[in-house]
Formats: structure tokens, sequence, C-alpha cells
């Protein structure tokens, strides 16, 4: 599991991080060298592996705590907002590891408010509100003949005009 703005054991480097992880999940010491270089090398943070995690970029900071959640091969992923104030080189990253996850047979569950992003990379997706499943289904199914942003506003409900600020194309000076 990893929740939006995780609160990691920032005083370790990463490479600490990940192995204190692995060992926690019961693996032995020969798969958790092997595991965290393979996951430092995954998540292009090698270079960075001796830095403390305090020392991290957004971006960094999720893909090592992504690290940290997948050393131990779980067989289900649960992802609060993974792409939030990560970059866009980041992120391509982070989608294509979890794209070989799932395809080696893991499953994903994410939150997201990207409905592009949702869009692109779901297979299934449910819209909820105040903790209240609105729909679910495929992608397909659950947007019809609209976008899935456009459907999500549709079933929430809110403002989506900018009625009363036509002052705003007209400038004061």
């Amino acid at each position: 599991m990893l929740p939006d703005g995780v609160h990691l054991f920032d005083r370790l480097t990463g490479e600490q991080l990940i192995t204190y992880s692995g060992y926690l999940h019961g693996l032995d010491k020969a798969t958790v060298a092997e595991r965290t270089a393979d996951l430092l090398r995954a998540m292009d943070l090698t270079e960075a592996a001796g830095r403390t995690v305090a020392d991290y970029s957004a971006g960094m900071t999720k893909k090592i705590a992504l690290a940290a959640a997948l050393i131990h091969a779980p067989s289900v992923l649960i992802l609060d907002e993974p792409f939030e104030a990560v970059d866009p080189v980041s992120a391509a990253n982070i989608q294509d590891i979890l794209k070989g996850f799932v395809g080696s047979g893991g499953t994903v569950v994410l939150s997201s408010h990207v409905m592009d992003l949702v869009q692109r990379l779901c297979d299934h997706v449910a819209i909820m509100n105040e903790g209240h499943i609105l729909a679910a289904g495929t992608v397909s199914e659950v947007r019809g003949n609209t976008s899935l942003e456009e459907r999500f506003v549709q079933l929430v409900g809110g403002r989506t005009s900018s009625e009363g600020l036509s002052w705003l194309g007209t400038s004061s000076h």
C-alpha cells in the first residue's frame, strides 16, 4: 500500500529504506540485496541510492516508496495519487513499472483525480463520492459516450462553468 503524502523513514538512504522494507516482509538477506539493486535500477535511482530520502525530490520520493512497496512481490498494490507532484519522466517510469507489474499478474488499485490518466491506465474504474460508489465497470462502460472526466462531473455534480467571470478576458491596463 502506498498512501498519498506517505511519511517515510527519510533519514535512511534510499537503499536502506528498500532494504528495511524487505526485512520487514521477512525476506532473506540475499533476496533483499538482489531485489533492492533491481528496484533501484528500475526506478532509475541507482545514483541516488546512498543519499538520504529527505534529500530526494517529490518524484524520487514517490519512486523509492513504490520500490519499498514492491520489494516483497505483492499480488496487489494500492496506490493513492501515485502521480501527484511527479515530473513527467518519473511519471512515465512509474507507469512502465506498473504496466509490467500488471503484465506479470499483479493488480493495481489506484485513486486519482486525474481522469485522463485513469482513462489511459485503467481497465476498470469506479467513481466514488463521499464513500459511495456511483458507477463501476470498464472504462468504456462508465464513461459511455463522454470522457471519463465529463462522466465524473455528471455523477458527482458541482459547478463546471465560469458564469459571472466575463470580465476575465478584458485587460484593465
